[in-house]
């Protein structure tokens, strides 16, 4: 009534508050809901096995490259910026020497590098330190980002009778590829990481198998200025005589894996 009462009057009629709140909500249009399976999707692919193998893929290569770009082989020439000395220029050398050794740098030249610019007693420990560090961190890339990816891929016979070796018997298998050296660092740690290896067992065997190469070869560069010297000689034989060892081994261990 009151509507008509003001039509006849002539006077304009307003719709109350809520009424017109209601007319503009449903006038505006809403977004269309995302479908609750593509989140999923998506979460699946950025995380599945080979996105993972892809990043360290890409992760490795971009090590590597900085390391051709930065030449850290100078160190041996050039040695160490002066303005760094003591306890922590072995720090930074041991923690420069774990990340340089997960891009593929050959662990003899940071070793005859440690002793070169710490002598034997220090360059020992640096060495050490960046050895278990790069080990520790090259494991942990494979193990997180590649393992899920390439385990279906073992299906070689020395494939599987490496990954056996290291799965069933981690700690000596690795004590054994450290002091024997043949194998390369950087592929010991990622085979490791795709095998079923401990973290903690991996850790101890490289520490351990580690000292006596890497002993020999600080020392040989802590002595390079006499060649002639006894310390210098023998540090070449304990580096001779293990890898002579290892290759015997080798010999003789390819008829058992042959036969798996």
């Amino acid at each position: 009534m009151l509507d008509d009462a003001t039509t006849r009057s002539g006077g304009t009629a307003t719709a109350p508050p809520r009424a017109a709140a209601t007319e503009l909500a449903v006038s505006v249009p809403l977004p269309a809901p995302m479908p609750a399976g593509f989140t999923t999707r998506c979460s699946r692919v950025l995380f599945s096995p080979w996105a993972r193998l892809s990043l360290l893929v890409v992760l490795l290569a971009a090590a590597a490259s900085s390391v051709l770009l930065f030449e850290p082989q100078k160190l041996l020439a050039n040695g160490w910026p002066p303005h760094v000395e003591g306890g922590a220029a072995v720090v930074l050398f041991a923690v420069a020497y774990g990340l340089v050794t997960v891009a593929f740098v050959p662990r003899p030249l940071l070793n005859l590098a440690a002793g070169a610019l710490f002598g034997s007693e220090w360059g020992i420990g640096a060495a050490l330190a960046g050895t278990v560090l790069g080990a520790g961190l090259a494991f942990a890339l494979g193990r997180l980002l590649g393992q899920d990816a390439l385990r279906p891929l073992l299906r070689g016979r020395w494939l599987k009778a490496a990954d056996g070796q290291f799965s069933r018997h981690g700690f000596r298998s690795m004590l054994a590829v450290r002091l024997f050296p043949g194998v390369p660092f950087w592929a010991a740690n990622y085979a490791a990481a795709v095998s079923r290896m401990g973290y903690l067992p991996f850790l101890l065997a490289t520490a351990l198998g580690s000292i006596p190469n890497t002993a020999a070869y600080v020392v040989a560069g802590a002595r390079a200025s006499a060649p002639t010297s006894p310390a210098f000689l023998i540090a070449l034989a304990c580096i001779a005589l293990p890898a002579l060892a290892g290759v015997v081994v080798a010999w003789c261990k390819r008829h058992h894996l042959r036969g798996r």
